[in-house]
């Protein structure tokens, strides 16, 4: 099923990646820089079921590598962190982004659930969570060869489409 993404991918548009970033809590400056990059993406699967996904520009080059359904520690392009925390507060602000272990009536512990990709429907899933927040991009490959990247943050939604290069 991930054979379809597999590939180089150039963005052709982007929309409401502005608001995307604000909610985000991404910087000006940044989200500057965000707006006028048109980066291109680039995915590959190894035969152990490893995934690539790199996302490259002149301006940032970030890669992350991870295996479906598996949640691992990401750096994002704007530099937020999605790892393992213990931060009670955020944990009762946002208790589904975290998993609890009770034995009894009493807490053992509890972690944030980092990022982690899934396929659903065919689209490759990717939710990151960090400081009690999450961020869910859905890729969807069209029938007309499209690749379409839906960036949802809250009630913002950004969309980001790429065409495959040959």
């Amino acid at each position: 099923m991930v054979d379809k993404f597999v590939g180089t991918w150039k963005m052709i548009s982007s929309d409401n990646f502005d608001d995307y970033m604000k909610a985000l809590g991404v910087g000006f400056a940044t989200r500057q820089v965000g707006n006028r990059t048109k980066p291109s993406l680039i995915i590959n699967m190894d035969d152990q079921g490893m995934i690539c996904v790199k996302s490259q520009s002149t301006f940032k080059t970030v890669e992350i590598k991870f295996k479906l359904n598996e949640p691992f520690e990401e750096t994002t392009a704007d530099d937020r962190k999605t790892m393992v925390g213990w931060d009670q507060k955020s944990m009762c602000e946002s208790p589904l982004t975290w998993v609890n272990l009770v034995i009894g009536n009493n807490l053992h512990f509890s972690f944030n659930l980092q990022t982690v990709f899934t396929l659903e429907n065919g689209n490759l899933v990717q939710k990151q969570n960090w400081d009690g927040k999450e961020t869910i991009i859905e890729r969807e490959v069209t029938g007309d060869g499209k690749l379409i990247a839906k960036c949802v943050m809250g009630d913002v939604v950004a969309v980001r489409t790429y065409v495959k290069e040959a």
